[in-house]
């Protein structure tokens, strides 16, 4: 677990007319990580970004792209956004029906995986897929749409996520996303990422940044 939280801007927040400068903005400002939400308006009800965006914001960061794919059978894309320069690529334990496969195709191509699941799935859905991974995202709000709530009864799932990968010795990152603020981080203590759309891009990017990694004790 590492000693202060890496920081992972949601570009689903920034603006987009100069997305460029912005996410250069964040990295400059101490940035660890740049989060892309890729949604499909079927498995959450909105529609965002595809693998071209991505493929266009990979030579303007040498930060890590975290990519959390929120659409319905992955395993379709996975291959398109590894292509274009995700590092890390997040799937919902929910929205196939083999996570193992994509999983172990998106490793095979030589991208990090990730596991992830709604607030209202039990962690015990994701457990059996924890060897496969590198990162494990707990959303502290309902996927789908940004500015939304902390929600505090997730919180536990951070815990838990952690002893189930210390039985396996298992050195996967666990990430946080969902309503991250300078207050709620510190309920996030066990984690090591903590992704931040609102709190960063509606405020002085270095302080926000700075805010964040110093949340955890």
């Amino acid at each position: 677990m590492s000693e202060s939280f890496l920081i992972a801007p949601s570009i689903l927040s920034a603006d987009f007319s100069i997305l460029k400068e912005e996410i250069q903005k964040v990295e400059a400002a101490g940035a660890d990580w740049i989060h892309v939400d890729v949604m499909d308006g079927h498995f959450v009800p909105n529609l965002t970004i595809g693998a071209p965006v991505v493929k266009s914001l990979r030579p303007v960061t040498r930060l890590p792209l975290d990519v959390h794919l929120m659409i319905e059978q992955p395993e379709r894309y996975i291959g398109d956004f590894i292509k274009a320069g995700a590092d890390y690529l997040t799937i919902h334990v929910e929205a196939t029906s083999d996570p193992a496969a994509v999983l172990q195709a998106i490793r095979a191509q030589k991208c990090k995986p990730g596991i992830t699941l709604r607030p209202a799935t039990p962690v015990e859905k994701v457990v059996p897929f924890l060897p496969l991974v590198d990162l494990v995202l707990v959303m502290t709000v309902n996927p789908g749409f940004g500015g939304q709530s902390f929600m505090t009864d997730q919180v536990s799932k951070i815990d838990e996520l952690r002893v189930h990968l210390r039985q396996i010795k298992s050195s996967a990152l666990i990430e946080v996303d969902g309503g991250i603020t300078a207050e709620t981080a510190r309920s996030c203590r066990g984690a090591d990422v903590l992704v931040a759309g609102s709190f960063i891009f509606k405020n002085d990017y270095s302080s926000a940044i700075r805010q964040l990694k110093g949340a955890k004790p």
